[in-house]
Order: structure tokens, then C-alpha cells, then sequence
């Protein structure tokens, strides 16, 4: 579980440190504000933590280990040139850190790299041990609908595509869960199958709905369905079942206001259930319906944390608190708060 994710120099981020809730965690800001790039840094600090182990077979990590898979794992999932395109468009050589703390004082990662950087970054401060359930990534393309040998094509050709979506093409393919927490599943389950109208089922390397009159390739459901269909598998996997984090980019891109409002509620169950959630937002709607549900019984235990992420001439700056009311003005919400306003005082004439 990240505490804290401290960026400098990287791209459009002169300085800045986030303090995070073990629950919900929610970053606000214009476009070109950094909202995904800060999502990507923190996806790959989790990333490296955890997949380390597995991928390098040592026991505890290494700084030899760290300081290629970390610039490899930058690369896949920002996709820049060179290494060094992540520091902050300055004249000279420029210096990128990142520090980022967990619950667990031996996962404590801090590394650097500059300009010149190509394969490397160099280890500041060297965890201990590695990170346990893999972390999740949702981008805002749904991906069931190039799921079909997408994984196997990424790691055999250069194909131009974040590293993110071979990350989570993969996890979309494991196989469903079993075991003690298979009630928890269902309990998860239920209202998004029934938002979908139907169960996400994987056969013979294509995804499809599984309706009360036959299955439906996922090709032929609508868009903003097929991402909610990606949570309800990543659910069904247990993916995203007890610990673990989740970063998703921009929840509300092409849903409506009613499935919104489910995919907020999710979001909460999740937090409850114990994982970590991470969101990038500027819709109103969706923020608006967290804040609306953290507020009420519900979801009274969720802690979580607001930022507001504001682009000036020395970079981005970042306004925190435990309300979206402590984030200071997003320009983008205000103009859908103004728009009412003024569709109500149209209507009044």
C-alpha cells in the first residue's frame, strides 16, 4: 500500500508530494495537467514492487535488478524515446527523483535519472523486500476487444502501445478465482452483471456477454460497457479482491450518468473490500457521486484523499486534503457548474 509518492522534475512536475489514503484517492486536473502521468509513476513504483520477484527470481531485490527494470518499466508504460524525455523541459541536464513510501518500511523505493538517461536509473534508496499482489491499471480504451492474441503480438513485435495494456491483458486472461472469497466475488459481482445484463465470459481467446439469450461478442457492446465489463473480470479473477491497488485513468470516458453512478459505487466496495484505489478524473458527475456516497453510511469507513493538480510557469502544483472541497478550483468543474447555471437561468426566461 503506497503512503507517499514524492516527484521531481518529472515532465510536467517541478516539485510535488502526494500523501495518500489506504481507500480512495482521487486527482483532479485540467488536460495537460499531469493526472495520467502522475498515475503512470505511481502504477510503475507499484508495478516494479511487486512483479520483481516473480520476473527476476531473487529473493529480495537488488540494485542491479532495480535499476534496469525500472527504466524499462518507465519506458513500456510512458513510451517516450529515450529515458531521459521524462525530465522537466528545462535548458541544461536536468535531474528526475522519485520517492515513493509504503505501509512497510522495506518497500521504500527512491531512484533517479536525467537528461542523458537511456537504460538506467540510479537506485537512491533500495527496498528490502518486494511488494505482494500485483497492482491493476485501466486506461480509459477498454481492451477487451483487442484482448485476442494482443499479449503474445506486444512481447514479439514494437508495437506502439503503453505497456500498461499488455499489463492488464494479461491479468484480464487469468483464470477465475477460487476458493473462500468466492462468496466476496459474487457479492461484487452481482449489481455490475446486472448493469451489464449479463457475465463477462473469456472462450477460446475472445471475450463475450453471456446473456439470458445467448452470448454477445464484446465487440458488439456498447463502448462504456465494455469497461465495466474489464472491472467485473478483474473482480472475477480476484485481481482486484483483497489487497492489492488499482489505477484507472479517467473512470467516467463514455459512460452515462446511471452507470456512473454504478461505477462510483464500485470503486467504494473496492476500498471497502481492502484494496487501494488510485483515479484520475475532471468529470463533475463521478466526483460529485463519490463525494455524494462517501458522505452517507455506506461507505462512512472509506477514508480518502482529494488532489487538485494546477498547471502555472514553474510547473504543476498540487493542492491535497481529505474533501474535494480542499483542492482549490479546477477550471474544468467550474465550467460544468457555470453551465447549469446558465441552462437553468435559459430555461427560466
Amino acid at each position: 500500500m503506497l503512503t507517499r509518492l514524492i516527484l521531481k522534475n518529472l515532465t510536467v512536475f517541478s516539485e510535488a508530494e502526494f500523501t495518500f489514503a489506504p481507500g480512495l484517492n482521487v486527482v483532479v486536473g485540467e488536460n495537460g495537467a499531469g493526472k495520467s502521468h502522475f498515475l503512470k509513476a505511481a502504477y510503475t513504483v507499484a508495478a516494479v514492487s511487486a512483479q520483481g520477484g516473480k520476473d527476476s527470481g531473487l529473493l529480495a531485490p537488488t540494485k542491479g535488478y532495480l535499476e534496469t527494470a525500472i527504466a524499462k518499466k518507465l519506458r513500456g508504460v510512458f513510451k517516450p524515446d529515450e529515458l531521459g524525455r521524462l525530465t522537466r523541459r528545462q535548458q541544461g541536464v536536468q535531474r528526475c527523483e522519485i520517492e515513493a513510501r509504503f505501509k512497510s518500511k522495506s518497500l521504500r523505493l527512491g531512484f533517479s535519472f536525467n537528461t542523458k538517461s537511456e537504460t538506467k536509473v540510479v537506485i537512491e534508496t533500495l527496498p528490502t523486500n518486494w511488494e505482494g499482489q500485483p497492482p491493476v491499471y485501466v486506461p480509459t480504451r477498454e481492451l477487451l476487444t483487442i484482448y485476442p492474441g494482443f499479449v503474445s503480438l506486444y512481447e514479439t513485435t514494437d508495437l506502439p502501445f503503453e505497456e500498461t495494456w499488455r499489463d492488464t491483458c494479461i491479468l484480464l486472461g487469468a483464470p477465475l478465482a477460487k476458493g473462500p472469497r468466492l462468496a466476496e466475488i459474487g457479492q461484487m459481482l452481482d449489481p455490475l452483471e446486472r448493469q451489464l445484463g449479463g457475465r463477462v465470459l473469456l472462450q477460446d481467446g475472445r471475450f463475450y456477454l453471456k446473456t439470458s439469450d445467448g452470448k454477445v461478442e464484446a465487440h458488439l457492446i456498447a463502448e462504456g460497457m465494455r469497461k465495466l465489463a474489464m472491472i467485473a473480470r478483474l473482480i472475477a479473477t480476484g485481481s482486484l479482491i483483497g489487497t492489492g491497488s488499482l489505477f484507472w485513468d479517467e473512470p467516467e470516458a463514455n459512460l452515462n450518468p446511471k452507470v456512473i453512478k454504478q461505477v462510483a459505487r464500485t470503486i467504494l466496495q473496492l476500498c471497502q473490500s481492502g484494496i487501494q484505489v488510485f483515479v484520475a478524473s475532471h468529470g463533475l458527475f463521478l466526483i460529485r457521486e463519490l463525494d455524494i456516497l462517501l458522505k452517507g453510511p455506506e461507505f462512512e469507513m472509506v477514508t480518502a484523499r482529494f488532489f487538485g493538480l494546477h498547471l502555472g510557469e514553474g510547473g504543476v502544483t498540487v493542492q491535497q486534503g481529505n474533501t474535494v472541497d480542499d483542492i482549490g478550483t479546477i477550471d474544468a468543474l467550474q465550467e460544468e457548474l457555470s453551465q447549469s447555471d446558465r441552462y437553468i437561468e435559459a430555461e427560466a426566461k
